[in-house]
């Protein structure tokens, strides 16, 4: 494996100290990890900071794994400002696209509520609290109302969706490399590996669970997607541009 890039390690270091950080001084998730927009405890840093927040330690285990390897390969060929400024982007197009899927099902609940006399207000109000009306849940589908209530009292943490992005971007840059699960004994080719990863991530992630994630419920697999898209797009604009400076006028 290529040896550690300079930006690389010192991602490296400041997720170790968040992560322990938040081991020791739990409340630290109610300012650094990431909150729907209208919960109270919602800031405007989050977008940033719960990409250096891990719920458990197997979660940022694999994080780092990933980050480490695909990452120092691409600021080798990068730098680190480049480096950099691709992981933060991915980062923050994961947050928004899972932002934008939760409030999606959230106001489509909203709209069901209020048209049958319920104020946002009042729905909000019980929500920031910790409670529902129970008289709610027979308005809308179970798993309507599960999207409504975790949307709005879940947390996003974790340096995933940057990870599909560095991810999307190794398999933009050497598609015939090839790579491997420890569960899969055959290489396979990244320009199928990433894709087919994110496919499987997906499919677990609608059930409860994920590759990259905490191993449990509610993982934010939209996020995964969101990185990925934004890595995806970041990659095809660089290759399109990468001669424009060096054109004939």
């Amino acid at each position: 494996m290529m040896n550690m890039t300079p930006v690389v390690k010192q991602l490296l270091i400041i997720n170790i100290i968040f992560f322990i950080g938040s081991q020791l001084v739990p409340v630290s998730y109610e300012y650094f990890a990431m909150f729907f927009p209208e919960n109270p405890n919602f800031r405007a840093w989050q977008p940033i900071t719960h990409m250096f927040m891990h719920g458990g330690i197997m979660h940022i285990a694999f994080n780092m794994i990933a980050m480490v390897s695909f990452g120092s390969a691409l600021e080798h060929f990068w730098g680190g400002k480049k480096f950099l400024f691709f992981y933060i982007s991915c980062g923050l197009g994961a947050a928004l696209l899972h932002t934008a899927v939760n409030y999606y099902s959230f106001q489509d609940t909203m709209n069901v509520l209020m048209a049958n006399g319920y104020q946002k207000a009042e729905v909000l109000k019980l929500l920031s609290e910790g409670k529902i009306d129970t008289r709610w849940q027979d308005l809308v589908s179970v798993s309507q109302f599960s999207s409504f209530t975790d949307s709005y009292i879940g947390t996003v943490v974790g340096a995933s969706g940057a990870i599909y992005g560095l991810l999307t971007a190794f398999a933009f840059m050497f598609p015939n490399a090839e790579l491997a699960l420890m569960f899969i004994p055959v290489p396979i080719k990244a320009k199928y590996f990433v894709p087919g990863i994110l496919a499987v991530d997906l499919f677990l992630g609608f059930r409860g669970s994920s590759l990259f994630g905490s191993g449990g419920t509610g993982i934010a697999h939209f996020a995964h997607v969101g990185g990925a898209l934004t890595g995806f797009l970041i990659m095809w604009y660089w290759k399109k541009n990468q001669f424009n400076s060096n054109r004939w006028n």
